[in-house]
C-alpha cells in the first residue's frame, strides 16, 4: 500500500490529508485461486453423503474450508444433482402422551436411551445431541 501526505496546512491546523492507494491485501496468501472440476466437487459431495461421514473432516482432508464444502453440497441438493439422506434415517420427534410411570426408549445408532415419559423436552434434546456427537 502506498501512502502519500500533503503539505502541512497553515494557521493553527496541524493535520495532514492522507491518501492511501491499496495495491494488494497484505493478509491474503500469494497464490492463485484453485479451480475445482465438477467431477472433483461431486466426488467430495458424494463422500459427505455416506452414513456417518464428517463433512468438516472431509473438507480439511481436501484442503478446503468446511463452509465451502457445505456450500457445494447445499447447492447440489437444491439443484437435484444429489439426494440427501432418506427421511427414515433423520432424527425426528413425535408427540408422546405419557401415562403413569411409563418409560420411553430411543435407539440412536447402537445406543439405547431410556427416559421417563415426563422428561422435559429441552433436556431430552440435549441428551440426544450428546449421544449423536459421541
Amino acid at each position: 500500500m502506498s501512502v502519500s501526505m500533503s503539505a502541512p496546512m497553515s494557521d493553527d491546523r496541524s493535520f495532514h490529508v492522507l491518501e492511501a492507494i491499496p495495491s494488494r491485501l497484505e493478509v491474503s496468501p500469494d497464490r492463485p485461486r484453485r479451480r475445482w472440476s465438477v467431477e472433483a466437487k461431486m466426488a467430495l459431495i458424494e463422500e459427505t453423503l455416506k452414513p456417518g461421514a464428517n463433512v468438516s473432516a472431509i473438507a480439511r482432508q481436501a484442503g478446503i474450508a468446511p463452509a465451502q464444502l457445505f456450500g457445494w453440497r447445499r447447492k447440489a441438493m437444491q439443484a437435484g444433482a444429489v439426494q440427501g439422506e432418506p427421511h427414515e434415517q433423520r432424527l425426528g420427534f413425535v408427540e408422546v402422551t405419557p401415562t403413569s410411570a411409563s418409560m420411553i426408549e430411543i435407539v440412536v445408532a447402537d445406543v439405547v436411551v431410556r427416559v421417563g415419559a415426563d422428561v422435559d423436552q429441552n433436556h431430552l434434546v440435549n441428551i440426544l445431541r450428546a449421544v449423536r456427537q459421541a
